[in-house]
């Protein structure tokens, strides 16, 4: 079949690149001819001067910012090349590139079966959760439309929004979320017949994942990948550090890590996924942090979010599998709790994977 997906593919984020090329490869080793719409509205484009609305209000603290966030974005540039080049050669993008909604909807691709998600694509507090090319409006009436483990990210629709909302889901065929919080917005919403399936990097088997791995890393280190500066990480780490006789890399983006012996800046998608797997412990507030921590089998321990509370997708996930003491809100003192039980985790890993796959095959159904 010819399917089409629609996804935050390409905004320099180590998960959202990774979940749309796990979807995509997934559906192609079924047999099927995929391509990820190549989707690239203004709001999504990359803004050196981007700035959060919380800094605007005032002169001073704006100066600042820009003073302090445009020199590290520039500092960032080989990162960027780095995911353009994941783009270029792990994703199959359709041929030609919208820019706006309009032109998708004046001049939709065709296929047989559209696929909306994964990632924040339903998040109203952002733009592509208001935009709507992420609830299929442009698709034509003939063919599928579906979602796969789309994420509201939020565990309440605005009330403002839920008509909006509401009326876009609707024209739905089939439609699954990735988090048991949206299941209950799309209820309350009335949208019914709701499923709830892991992200798709979880549709790919660890094999899959180690052989994307790039890696030239030989000692033996705890990895940080927070995504805030969280203070708690930061405590956690070094305590870890001293205890276990480890070093500290960390995964630097706007925030300096100066507790960390190992700052790396200028990676990839597949380097990112490198330092996960060779990693002996790892330090996240990261979705897809702990996701791959998940699949490559490591010792972890998720943080909550602080800043931008985004805690409920993690919180699904740990529960599910079991492994919510792995959910930290407190700096972690000692690392003399009992080891992850794989094996147990992978028998319940199989059956939502196993699930979230027979979703796939549902909607390929209606197609048919």
């Amino acid at each position: 079949m010819r399917i089409r997906t629609i996804t935050c593919h390409n905004v320099y984020n180590f998960g959202a690149s990774l979940q749309a090329y796990a979807l995509m490869k997934y559906l192609q080793n079924l047999g099927h001819q995929v391509e990820i719409i190549d989707y690239k509205p203004d709001y999504a484009k990359y803004n050196l001067w981007a700035i959060g609305e919380k800094y605007r209000r005032n002169l001073l603290v704006r100066c600042l910012y820009y003073l302090y966030v445009v020199p590290r974005r520039m500092n960032l540039k080989s990162r960027r090349q780095r995911f353009d080049l994941f783009t270029q050669n792990m994703l199959t993008l359709t041929l030609k590139r919208y820019q706006s909604f309009n032109e998708l909807k004046n001049d939709p691709p065709e296929a047989d079966v559209f696929l909306a998600g994964s990632d924040q694509i339903w998040n109203v507090l952002h733009d592509y959760g208001k935009d709507p090319a992420f609830y299929l409006d442009f698709v034509p009436m003939k063919s599928v439309r579906a979602s796969y483990a789309a994420s509201f990210s939020i565990s309440q629709i605005p009330v403002e929004y839920k008509d909006l909302i509401k009326s876009k889901l609707a024209k739905f065929d089939a439609i699954s979320v990735r988090e048991k919080s949206g299941l209950k917005i799309l209820d309350d919403l009335k949208i019914t017949g709701g499923n709830v399936v892991m992200d798709p990097v979880f549709l790919l088997d660890r094999r899959s994942w180690e052989l994307l791995a790039s890696s030239n890393e030989t000692e033996k280190y705890i990895l940080i990948y927070d995504q805030e500066n969280n203070s708690l990480i930061k405590k956690s780490a070094i305590k870890l550090s001293k205890m276990m006789k480890l070093k500290i890399y960390a995964i630097e983006s706007l925030y300096p890590m100066i507790y960390a012996e190992k700052k790396i800046k200028n990676i990839g998608p597949l380097e990112f996924l490198g330092l996960i797997k060779n990693c002996e412990i790892l330090l996240t507030n990261s979705f897809h942090g702990t996701a791959f921590g998940i699949l490559f089998q490591k010792e972890f321990f998720t943080f909550k979010r602080i800043h931008e509370k985004v805690n409920s997708r993690m919180i699904d996930l740990l529960e599910t599998l079991h492994l919510s003491d792995r959910l930290v809100d407190q700096p972690i003192d000692n690392f003399n709790a009992k080891k992850i039980d794989y094996q147990y985790v992978s028998t319940l890993l199989s059956y939502e994977i196993q699930h979230s796959k027979e979703f796939i095959e549902h909607v390929l159904k209606i197609a048919k």
